[in-house]
């Protein structure tokens, strides 16, 4: 706060907004399911509504635009691992819509605008991403078997557990949107940035275990309503 190149002005990105900017990253949406869900209306207007004037500002001021959206466009995928060409398998009612679905339209929006305006647009797909300062309620995977194994409770792995998941840290995640927005002029996207390798959460739940050296136990739970299912090729991809 004490840079004097930052300034902060905290603004709702769905009401219209007027900057003199080069460059615009979208990141305003909560992206734990805890969150998203808690107001579904608010979150898909933040998605839609935010990126529209995002949009607009960029065009306006002729700026480059960046949207962070998500590996949850892929849905429940039927194909593994999902590429950026794979178009999902989504559920557009579910308890998770407001995301999945608010994420594809601000895809829509971006190559819509770039298509009728030419204005720049940049898109990434952001995959699991973990890191210092996280909220300890903050309602995924990471984060809540590490608050668990600190206070001793049992972890929860819900479904089987051989769902795997895709880990980056956050650095990670800042270096791959910088390199995103730096393409040349005329390269859209989308891109998925992630770690290469998967963890099933079997396997994290054993490594926060181990790191933590905490004596807590691992206990299964029913999987949450639309949570992808994503697993490793040797064990198969059938419709759930």
């Amino acid at each position: 706060m004490g840079n004097p190149d930052f300034e902060l002005v905290e603004h709702d990105v769905q009401e219209p907004f007027d900057i003199d900017v080069d460059e615009i990253y979208n990141l305003a949406c909560p992206a734990s399911p805890v969150h998203y869900q808690y107001d579904a209306v608010d979150t898909i207007r933040t998605c839609i509504l935010g990126t529209t004037n995002g949009l607009d500002l960029a065009v306006a001021k002729k700026a480059k635009f960046l949207q962070a959206s998500t590996s949850e466009v892929y849905g429940d995928p039927l194909v593994h691992p999902q590429l950026e060409a794979y178009w999902g398998n989504v559920n557009p009612v579910g308890i998770r819509s407001c995301y999945d679905e608010g994420k594809r339209c601000a895809e829509t929006l971006c190559m819509d605008y770039h298509r009728q305006t030419g204005v720049e647009v940049k898109i990434i797909r952001i995959l699991n991403t973990y890191g210092p300062r996280m909220l300890p309620n903050d309602g995924r995977v990471v984060s809540n078997m590490i608050v668990q194994a600190l206070r001793g409770e049992n972890l929860t792995v819900f479904g089987d557990g051989s769902q795997t998941r895709s880990f980056q840290y956050i650095d990670d995640l800042v270096e791959g949107m910088l390199r995103m927005m730096a393409t040349e002029d005329g390269f859209s996207g989308p891109v998925n940035i992630g770690n290469p390798s998967e963890f099933t959460i079997s396997e994290l739940a054993q490594l926060v275990l181990e790191l933590s050296g905490s004596e807590s136990r691992i206990i299964f739970k029913e999987l949450p309503a639309d949570d992808p299912k994503r697993r490793k090729p040797d064990i198969g991809l059938a419709p759930q």
